[in-house]
């Protein structure tokens, strides 16, 4: 099978390392690309580790089974939809053009809201509290981007502006976006540009790690959630700073993303701070309130039985008191 790209890591030493789009075909026919196969292993991965702790968290792996079940179609047409509204100029000209995803075009936001709207579904028809399973499956997000981003590998998209860092890539469609394709002016199409997957793949790892701590000594219901959109936030408004394919709103060239990002970190901040002082103000009324109920709650004197013993064994230790001369002697 002749490679799709030939990809180089000059400052690696790499060069002419051959990429497919394809991983394999299915009876010699049909293709399986790497970016879906690798979305379906974050989705099995993510599902399984989420089964095996939910009864940690007063969930079981049938309520873990069930959200995966609404999350995955609403998640997908979420991000397809948010991708072809931001891109409407080109999909308005052939409607076909929306129902083909194997050219790409799934937005991550988009697929955040879908998580979210099924989420909110799942709790209202099991019952279950709304802000514990988003900090229950907030953890797990990181993870499950972190493996989907080297689907941008294997497609040789969604990757920076020129740099000379010695991790930078080039590729022929590198080449070829940039001269014929990006908005953004002043590139190098020679040049090699910054593997932005790469950075988002490591990034998100440790959000992943950071998450699994935050979320087993957490001690306010959301701050898993929120630290998951502020860490987030900010690698994605870095690396969005740099992409050369970035999703903008009219012709404002406000980078969507960028936008969103700065709105999560911001956001977040301000409710973990709140949320926190409410939390060390409720203790703060829990200690007291205990305080209150020990001193109500001091145990009596001991008995007259054990305090006269306790004085006449003081007394017996005193010395003697000496007679009054003056004083008659008793009869």
């Amino acid at each position: 099978m002749q490679p799709d790209f030939l990809v180089d890591f000059p400052g690696l030493g790499i060069h002419d390392l051959p990429v497919n789009r394809v991983a394999f075909e299915l009876f010699g026919r049909w293709p399986v690309y790497w970016y879906g196969l690798l979305i379906a292993f974050a989705l099995v991965l993510c599902l399984l580790l989420a089964m095996r702790q939910a009864p940690k968290f007063s969930l079981t792996p049938d309520d873990v089974m069930d959200t995966f079940i609404v999350i995955i179609p609403l998640m997908i047409v979420m991000a397809r939809l948010f991708y072809v509204v931001f891109e409407w100029e080109y999909f308005s000209q052939d409607l076909r053009r929306v129902f083909s995803t194997r050219d790409g075009g799934l937005a991550f936001y988009g697929g955040v809201i879908g998580g979210v709207i099924a989420i909110i579904v799942i709790t209202r028809v099991k019952k279950i509290s709304l802000v514990r399973l988003l900090d229950f499956f907030a953890v797990y997000v990181p993870l499950g981007q972190a493996i989907g981003r080297w689907g941008n590998f294997f497609n040789q998209e969604a990757f920076g502006t020129n740099t000379t860092l010695p991790w930078g890539m080039y590729s022929n469609q590198t080449d070829y976006y940039l001269q014929y394709v990006t908005r953004v002016t002043g590139l190098n199409p020679d040049l090699p540009v910054h593997p932005t997957f790469f950075y988002e793949f490591a990034a998100n790892l440790l959000i992943f790690f950071w998450l699994l701590r935050v979320r087993k000594k957490s001690t306010f219901p959301l701050q898993t959630t929120l630290w998951y959109l502020l860490l987030y936030g900010m690698v994605r408004y870095f690396v969005e700073s740099i992409r050369t394919d970035p999703l903008v709103i009219g012709n404002t060239g406000i980078r969507i993303s960028m936008l969103l990002s700065a709105l999560m970190v911001v956001g977040s901040i301000v409710f973990l701070i709140v949320l926190k002082r409410r939390q060390m103000r409720l203790e703060l009324t829990r200690a007291l309130s205990a305080d209150d109920s020990e001193t109500s709650a001091e145990p009596a004197p001991e008995d007259s039985e054990d305090a006269s013993a306790d004085f006449v064994a003081i007394e017996d230790e005193l010395p003697a008191k000496p007679a009054d001369p003056d004083k008659p002697a008793s009869p």
